[in-house]
């Protein structure tokens, strides 16, 4: 089983950050996995979790591609590619304003693609590149443009269709929400706060088959219990169908975290 650790490390101090990529190394995770919103700029801090660890695989999930330029982004790529061959998974993908979000998306590949970096070839092996990718187009594209995709706040019925969508040779890393207390107060406030700021997430919902009443007020216990699992045994258990349904590694967000939250999740996952 290919199983890491997905967690925003905004407004801890670097101390912490290594200690975290330590032990989530020493407990055996094969991924740590980390977003980029309010925190450090997401290559610096790759640079940061590879350099605290020996073996462990580092992605971003995700580098936001509105907040640098596709030249800057290739270089950072093949530099952390180079330092530390085979640990690296640059995870590609954001929100642009506009009515072509995806064509946005395009060109900013296109634009990695076509970096003129004459002093930094391509390091071998290169670094697999992952877009965020929920509806068929985006995974479509993640297919043509890329190694594979990394869906966030999706249930194991969305890995199925990814997967189908991907086709068998790319990479579906699926990210997963857990609640170890089986606490579902803690799983309502995640699933209430994406659906409050992110339209394109109440958009892949619907395409799943829940409906408006599922995503007011908080989200429906349906939807809460798709999204987030509860409890130790629904942990385990989650981990499982998304990798039975077709992904390659599940990255999980330990909700409600503890000092030893981590520990006690590597003893759930065999």
């Amino acid at each position: 089983m290919s199983v890491g650790i997905w967690q925003f490390f905004d407004g801890d101090p670097i101390g912490a950050v290594r200690e975290t990529a330590a032990e989530v190394e020493e407990l055996g995770f094969t991924q740590l996995w980390f977003g980029e919103y309010a925190g450090r700029e997401a290559f610096t801090q790759a640079a940061l979790l590879l350099a605290a660890t020996s073996e462990l695989v580092v992605a971003t999930g995700i580098a936001r591609f509105d907040q640098r330029s596709p030249l800057a982004a290739e270089g950072a790529v093949r530099a952390l590619g180079e330092a530390y061959p085979g640990r690296f998974i640059a995870g590609i993908g954001g929100h642009r304003p506009g009515p072509r979000p995806l064509a946005a998306i395009r060109d900013y590949l296109d634009g990695m693609d076509a970096a003129e970096l004459p002093g930094q070839p391509q390091p071998s092996p290169r670094p697999l590149r992952l877009l965020a990718a929920l509806g068929p187009r985006a995974l479509d594209l993640s297919a043509e443009r890329a190694d594979g995709a990394h869906p966030y706040f999706v249930p194991p019925e969305h890995t199925a269709l990814a997967r189908e969508r991907l086709g068998p040779g790319k990479y579906l890393a699926v990210e997963q929400a857990v609640v170890l207390d089986g606490s579902r107060e803690v799983a309502r406030e995640h699933v209430a706060g994406y659906l409050q700021l992110a339209a394109h997430h109440r958009s892949n919902l619907r395409r799943l088959g829940f409906t408006d009443e599922d995503l007011t007020g908080g989200g429906s216990d349906r939807l809460v219990d798709a999204l987030v699992a509860t409890g130790e045994q629904a942990a385990a258990d989650r981990i499982r169908a998304h990798l039975d349904a077709g992904a390659d590694h599940v990255c999980v967000q330990v909700l409600a975290r503890t000092e030893k939250s981590y520990r006690h999740l590597a003893t759930l996952v065999p």
